[in-house]
């Protein structure tokens, strides 16, 4: 069995509270995690990190088995309410059993109504204009539906014209029901249904809504778009038959205030590293590792190398918390070992800068390793002389040939990573360099001692060897190096080898020393590359670049790309068949100022698109190219003509990532789309509604919400500035106590306390604006 998981989420779109999905309610979806085969307790482990709008309604996870041939199969799901995630200020954290899914209930999608009574002479009449729908559940195999709508009141029903293969109808027809004196004065309910038709078998129900009758007393003419609503809530617990999922989901809601109001928060955070006092003095910075816990320590430290990156200040940050980190530890061999507020920071700095480096280095052995699919262990409990059958073919094999194979794979394999990272030193991102000579300066000038020669050195492997390569080569997956989880097999020989890469690390001063000693055969090939690697890190930070010089990825550097990598394009011109073998595959960069692409990256011919003509970035419907993963970027040239491409992601992770880069760096443009079209204009018509026109304004609203958030976002300085606004004020009472006191850091505290409280006010009074509007939900699965 092979077992995925999805997410969507639903939220309302206007104060009528109207229901819209970012997507499809089957397809596409707000993240899929990786397949894990042949598994009936799968592990993922993964985190994602979702930004939605303020009013988004419920969550729903479902879990699939996976088929090579034919639709997935639905093994159970569940819905979580917003109020149900926020009830719990730490988080949702438990077993959940999932529930059976009822097709009736998985409905999505709005209704253009406009609804009255009509009184003439002794005539009554229930007028229900139903104009059109828009986002509907595809039913069918094509990715569409054939809707119609009906309008029931007590006995009376009548019903609309069938619409066929399209998710957003257009009826545009007005239907009557005739009622009785007597009826008015019914507590009844007007009920406005939405079906998929089908020629054989019954129709699939698509959502409702339901109109009190009262109201049309009182309001003599309803109208508007309405959410579809489920036929009802039948969910029914199976009792674990099903299965259970294990979620840890946290909500946070935040505010974003414009710049302006940040701007005192950062300059005070500016102030610790461009002027900064003794190594014992308070600052922002050591403010706000006090008032921190432990568990926010690691998203407390990305938001601030986001931050300094913005800055252009990123080697002084690191710098000041290393040298404080530094001269604050007495015993060499505790050095950076705790989680710390420098050591979190220098971890997520490796991540920000340095995963494209860290893919061109480990992603050709990662590869060959999955493919290869050795069996290989060392540990004697552990061998299995049953799946030994690759090593030898002339009978039954000895436990000694199994550990000898597994040596020598184990050995060509670690000294393939070392080859690669030693030979890397080109390669390395500047600005990593220079923060590991600023950190090696640090660590030398503090142990000078003859016998502490190879702290320098372990200070920076530490990083570099356990934080960041280890790690990447034990899970690959989270390190966006392989599309799945690695089977049984290679996730053994991949831990194998990160231990191997630890001791390595270590500069081998640890071996034989702990109680895995079957690891004793890969002892000399890790003690032979330890010279090796003292000369890479010599070289490594053996660079001459002023740390102002030094390119840094920062939020409005047009010279830096912040987001790159293959897709596959088509721009649709002109009105000819669109087919999906239209689609080429190119190379894109994304800066700050323009989406450019080539056939390969070293391509000297780019064709680039101006951020700034970006007026729309969204999904495209399944049915429009007989493809998931599409995503259409519409721009506006300067006669006022729109273009559209079209791109197609391998997955729906990477083509949420590009929605949200793409429409964070274009979050300012002036000429946004209020609509658009899911589908593509062809064969005459818009795949999506069926109108003829080309230009006709688009059957859906247009999404400005960011979808998933990373490492690899661009940066967003307002809300990252929020996020270490929200620190200090949940320990506002630590830095009175502070101000309260006659001690060192009294005047830090009270120019900390005044900024915060200005933000609180502004945060009382102010009406963000409507794009600031977010909600961050971090599930991990």
């Amino acid at each position: 069995m092979l077992i995925i998981l999805f997410l969507w989420c639903y939220w309302p779109t206007d104060s009528l509270s109207m229901m819209l999905m970012e997507g499809q309610t089957c397809n596409p979806y707000l993240f899929r995690t990786a397949t894990v085969w042949k598994n009936l307790n799968p592990f993922w482990g993964e985190e994602y990190t979702l930004h939605l709008p303020m009013g988004f309604h419920t969550l729903s996870f479902q879990v699939m088995d996976e088929d090579t041939i034919g639709h997935d199969d639905v093994i159970g799901k569940i819905t979580l309410s917003k109020e149900a995630i926020g009830s719990q200020a730490k988080g949702l954290d438990s077993w959940v059993n999932l529930t059976r899914v009822n097709p009736d209930e998985e409905v999505q999608g709005e209704i253009h109504l406009s609804v009255g009574l009509l009184k003439v002479a002794e005539k009554i009449t229930l007028q229900c204009e139903v104009i059109e729908a828009r986002d509907l559940a595809p039913r069918d195999i094509s990715g569409t539906s054939d809707p119609f709508a009906r309008v029931i009141f007590n006995n009376h029903s009548a019903e609309t014209t069938i619409i066929k293969k399209t998710r957003f109808p257009h009826w545009g027809e007005t239907l009557e029901l005739e009622l009785d004196q007597e009826e008015l004065s019914e507590e009844g309910t007007v009920t406005v249904e939405v079906w998929d038709w089908d020629m054989v078998g019954k129709n699939d129900f698509l959502g409702k809504m339901e109109i009190p009758f009262a109201c049309l007393h009182k309001t003599p003419l309803l109208q508007g778009w309405f959410r579809l609503l489920p036929l009802g809530n039948n969910e029914v617990d199976a009792g674990g038959k099903l299965g259970a999922l294990r979620l840890k989901v946290r909500l946070v809601e935040d505010r974003i205030l414009p710049s302006m109001y940040y701007q005192p928060l950062i300059d005070r955070l500016v102030e610790s590293v461009i002027s900064p006092t003794e190594v014992e003095d308070s600052s922002a910075l050591t403010m706000l590792e006090e008032v921190t816990t432990v568990e926010s320590r690691q998203d407390v430290a990305m938001t601030l190398v986001k931050i300094y990156l913005g800055q252009g200040l990123v080697v002084p940050f690191l710098d000041y918390l290393n040298t404080r980190e530094v001269n604050h530890t007495t015993d060499p061999n505790t050095l950076f070992r705790s989680n710390s507020l420098a050591s979190k920071a220098m971890e997520q700095f490796m991540k920000a800068v340095g995963m494209l480096y860290l893919h061109e280095v480990l992603k050709p052995i990662i590869n060959r390793i999955f493919d290869e699919k050795k069996y290989i262990e060392l540990d004697p409990c552990k061998i299995d002389l049953n799946r030994t059958r690759r090593i030898s073919f002339k009978g039954a094999v000895s436990e000694a040939e199994v550990r000898d194979s597994s040596v020598e794979m184990l050995q060509g394999y670690l000294t393939s990573i070392i080859e690669s990272i030693v030979g890397s030193i080109d390669q390395c991102p500047p600005v990593m360099r220079v923060a590991f000579k600023q950190l090696h300066k640090r660590v030398e000038e503090q142990f000078a001692e003859p016998e502490n020669e190879d702290v320098k050195y372990l200070a920076i492997s530490g990083f570099f060897f356990l934080r960041f390569f280890a790690p990447a080569i034990l899970t690959p997956k989270l390190f966006q190096l392989r599309d799945q989880h690695a089977d049984t097999r290679t996730s053994r020989t991949l831990l194998l080898l990160a231990k191997a890469l630890q001791s390595v690390g270590n500069l081998g001063l640890q071996l034989g020393h702990g109680k895995e000693q079957w690891m004793a055969p890969l002892h000399p090939i890790i003690l032979r590359s330890v010279a090796s690697v003292k000369d890479f890190l010599d070289k490594l930070i053996d660079i001459d670049h002023d740390i102002g010089n030094v390119p840094q990825r920062a939020v409005f550097m047009p010279s830096v790309t912040v987001k790159e990598g293959y897709l596959h394009k088509h721009k649709a011109e002109g009105p000819q068949l669109l087919s999906r073998f239209a689609f080429k595959k190119r190379y894109f960069w994304l800066t700050s100022e323009t989406l450019s692409y080539a056939k390969t990256p070293d391509w000297q011919v780019r064709s680039s698109i101006p951020i700034q003509c970006v007026c729309a970035v969204e999904r495209v419907d399944e049915n429009a190219f007989q493809q998931q993963n599409v995503m259409q970027v519409i721009t506006q040239d300067n006669d006022g003509q729109l273009h559209t491409m079209y791109i197609h992601c391998k997955n729906v992770n990477e083509l949420n990532q590009w929605l949200s880069a793409i429409r964070k760096v274009s979050i300012y443009n002036e000429r946004m789309l209020p609509s658009f079209h899911p589908g593509a204009h062809r064969s005459g018509k818009w795949t999506c509604c069926l109108q003829a026109d080309r230009p006709v304004t688009g059957c859906s609203r247009t999404h400005s919400a960011v979808t998933l958030g990373d490492w690899s976002d661009p940066l967003d300085p307002d809300v990252e500035t929020q996020t270490i606004y929200k620190q200090f004020l949940q320990g506002r009472d630590k830095l009175r106590s502070v101000e309260d006191s006659a001690g060192p850091g009294q005047g830090v505290a009270a120019r900390l306390l005044a900024v915060i409280e200005d933000l609180e006010q502004a945060h009382t009074t102010f009406q963000c604006r409507e794009k600031e509007d977010a909600t961050s939900v971090i599930l991990n699965p």
